[in-house]
């Protein structure tokens, strides 16, 4: 092998907080193989390619291009901070579909291709399909499917619990109370 090629780790990135945790274990694979992280945001005009071409006034590709970049810089932003995530990063915007983009990017058989696996709600999978199973059957190089952080569902639950106005016990948000020692402690 040649000592020059550096080893990759591609990662899925959407502007959605499930991106977060693919992101955070994308970055520690990278540090671990002393590799290069590659953030890919895939995007597609609104409407898909067919249904772009039928709109009266369709915006121009330069324009979704530009939105999906600053997505892709919010993302990041928001999982490693100003700090970035330790490894050297190299962001890439791609026009297709998710699956194919990250497939495709991640070509090489020593990349390492890593996707979010999505929500596990019966709804997200009858209606639409899933980039990590895609992944997973299309790859020619080693996938790591990340589930979603647990979290992540915790913060759904109560997202739920305020959209259909349920009562929420904000102690069960809070974990166990530890009590603490030392000086200065208040009783």
């Amino acid at each position: 092998m040649d000592e020059t090629v550096c080893r990759r780790v591609v990662v899925g990135v959407s502007s959605s907080q499930g991106s977060l945790t693919p992101l955070h274990r994308a970055a520690a694979e990278a540090r671990r193989i002393e590799g290069e992280l590659w953030a890919v945001l895939a995007w597609e005009p609104p409407g898909g390619e067919l249904g772009h071409r039928s709109l009266p006034c369709p915006p121009r590709a330069a324009e979704c291009r530009s939105s999906a970049g600053e997505r892709l810089c919010l993302a990041l932003d928001a999982a490693f901070g100003s700090g970035g995530p330790g490894v050297p990063l190299r962001r890439l915007v791609v026009r297709g579909s998710p699956g194919r983009v990250l497939v495709e990017t991640g070509g090489r058989e020593d990349d390492l291709l890593v996707v979010g696996t999505g929500s596990r709600r019966w709804a997200h999978r009858v209606l639409g399909p899933s980039v990590a199973r895609y992944c997973l059957a299309h790859a020619s190089c080693p996938v790591l499917a990340v589930p979603p952080s647990p979290l992540e569902k915790e913060l759904g639950a109560v997202r739920r619990s305020i959209i259909w106005r349920l009562p929420l016990d904000t102690r069960e948000l809070t974990g166990p109370v530890r009590p603490r020692s030392g000086k200065g402690e208040v009783s």
